[in-house]
């Protein structure tokens, strides 16, 4: 089984409880999805989403303990889409290699398409909160002596990077030479004009 949003081997439980989505019928799955992204565009909501489900599995005469299983499953999905920046057709393919039909997949797929930006600003602010740059520190440097003789004139550069991992700090340390450094530079510069865009 081929899948864009991960290369990972799911178990089989994933796909059939993909399945078991079919049996729901539109206004269910309409609804359960409307809870879905609602939880991945407010992700720290979690006490709420787990509320909403329970709400809607008594609505719907359904069990919520096996609804919450069956979301964990589904949540792969979107997950692993964002972190691939899936395409809503991409997405759409992966669905029904999992076992949802046609008509679901496409309901989906649409959600997505609607709050795809909204949901890699979601993504993107989770991340750089999770590892906050607060401070950083860089020396040049020429190597003058060495037991090897072609390292003698390299230049290197010795980082200190301090970053904030929730209520600490920490701190980072490399050596990079000038190409590695050059390429650092590189990815950073595409790091903030990519966030950038999303201001």
């Amino acid at each position: 089984m081929q899948l864009h949003f991960t290369k990972d081997v799911l178990p089989d439980s994933v796909s059939s409880d993909f399945q078991n989505l079919n049996k729901l019928n539109e206004q269910q799955f309409v609804g359960l999805t409307e809870i879905l992204f609602q939880f991945l565009l407010q992700p720290k909501e979690t006490e709420r989403f787990l509320q909403r489900l329970s709400e809607f599995a008594s609505q719907h005469g359904m069990s919520s303990g096996p609804l919450r299983n069956l979301m964990k499953s589904v949540l792969l999905v979107p997950q692993g889409a964002l972190k691939k920046n899936l395409t809503a057709e991409q997405l759409r393919e992966d669905l029904v290699t999992l076992g949802l039909n046609q008509d679901k997949a496409a309901h989906f797929s649409q959600q997505w398409s609607e709050h795809g930006s909204a949901l890699s600003r979601v993504a993107l602010s989770q991340i750089l909160t999770v590892n906050q740059l607060v401070d950083m520190e860089w020396k040049f440097g020429v190597t003058v002596g060495t037991s090897e003789i072609h390292k003698v004139g390299n230049i290197f550069l010795q980082l200190k990077l301090v970053i904030r991992k929730g209520n600490s700090t920490e701190n980072v340390y490399m050596e990079l030479t000038l190409p590695q450094f050059y390429r650092f530079l590189h990815e950073m510069e595409r790091a903030k004009t990519t966030m950038d865009s999303f201001s």
